[in-house]
């Protein structure tokens, strides 16, 4: 997933009910991408964040023609994390929808 831009299964990941407090990092390079703070339920079987860590991730229009995502990478090894989207809740109004196998998370 994190190098093939492909996405895993929905309610695959045990960080789906991850409620600690901590960091979830790139599994690629273990560059922090997302605090806790940001995390909230989406219903929709992934993690999902309102943002990412500042500087942490790029993003670019993801290559299937007929969706219109936008794809999330790893700012320093460039693995794809998932795709974001403008239907999450405030303060952002932005979904992060991350590919658990993606990230691994270290307790704060």
């Amino acid at each position: 997933m994190l190098r093939d831009e492909k996405t895993e299964r929905p309610r695959s990941s045990p960080l789906n009910a991850e409620k600690r407090r901590g960091i979830y990092a790139c599994a690629g390079c273990a560059l922090p991408v997302y605090k806790s703070q940001a995390k909230f339920e989406s219903g929709t079987g992934w993690p999902s964040f309102t943002a990412p860590i500042p500087g942490a991730v790029r993003t670019r229009p993801d290559g299937i023609a007929f969706l219109a995502r936008t794809e999330v990478h790893c700012r320093r090894c460039g693995g794809h994390l998932g795709h974001v989207f403008d239907d999450g809740p405030p303060p952002t109004g932005r979904r992060y929808c991350m590919n658990g196998v993606a990230m691994t998370f270290n307790v704060a």
